[in-house]
């Protein structure tokens, strides 16, 4: 599916070759015509921006935004595990999920990076992607309504996901993600004290007794890949590392999805 990878170019770190490819972007979105009107309209917005801005603009708008607050972090397990040792469970799970689905993603990026997380599900068959994209849809809902506040164009690709995949948010869940700490990137001080508080864990071992149905909802997306793929023998350590300015993965409307 066209319109997976061009969301993944979306949400990519911009660089020369996206804005180059800016053109391409909106013509594989509206060839494919999957999304309503409403959401192709507003991702044109967002690729007038790419299209028309001053690329040292856009790189520090975006790394403003996703780089320096982890409320609107587009690495999935963040918001599900933060750094606990489960994320490094969850990052084998997925990592073995793609390399069996045939997709090598990119070493200069972690598995649960939204942009490669949404790559991979464009080589997959239309139902199964569909179905796939739909599992983090409380963390994408999330990001959407903070991505709104901040009047932010990138809310269209989280609007876009959430129409692809029709995927209802558990409100239950959801009211746990906007219960998140969520500093404004030039709020140095709320930015130290979110990077620094211990994140919350739910489950065996955690002092907080069984788990509620609203944490249950939220780990939805990790409890489902470790369902359908077991990890091999002993567990990965947690993955810290931050990205810098890694260049994403160019949008080559040409590769079969």
């Amino acid at each position: 599916m066209k319109t997976l990878r061009a969301l993944a170019a979306l949400l990519s770190y911009p660089t020369a070759d996206l804005v180059e490819a800016a053109c391409e972007i909106r013509a594989a979105i509206d060839r494919e015509t999957v999304l309503p009107v409403a959401e192709r309209a507003a991702l044109g917005r967002l690729i007038d921006e790419l299209e028309g801005g001053d690329l040292y603009d856009l790189q520090e708008r975006y790394g403003l935004l996703f780089d320096r607050t982890r409320a609107l972090s587009l690495h999935l397990f963040e918001h599900v595990h933060g750094e606990s040792r489960d994320r490094g469970q969850a990052m084998v799970d997925l990592l073995k999920l793609y390399e069996e689905g045939g997709y090598t993603p990119t070493p200069s990026e972690l598995p649960d990076f939204l942009p490669l997380f949404l790559e991979y599900a464009s080589i997959l068959e239309p139902r199964a992607a569909i179905e796939l994209i739909g599992q983090p849809a409380n963390v994408i809902a999330a990001l959407r309504e903070r991505l709104a506040k901040r009047s932010s164009s990138y809310e269209a690709v989280m609007s876009a996901l959430l129409a692809l995949s029709r995927a209802k948010p558990d409100q239950a869940a959801l009211a746990v993600l906007r219960a998140e700490p969520d500093p404004e990137p030039d709020d140095l001080e709320a930015l130290d004290a979110a990077w620094t508080e211990q994140e919350v864990r739910f489950g065996p071992g955690s002092g907080l007794g069984a788990a509620t149905a609203e944490t249950c909802a939220i780990d939805g997306l990790a409890e489902r890949l470790r369902a359908a793929q077991r990890s091999a023998d002993g567990v990965a350590p947690p993955l810290t590392a931050r990205r810098a300015a890694a260049s994403p993965r160019s949008f080559r409307p040409g590769v079969a999805s």
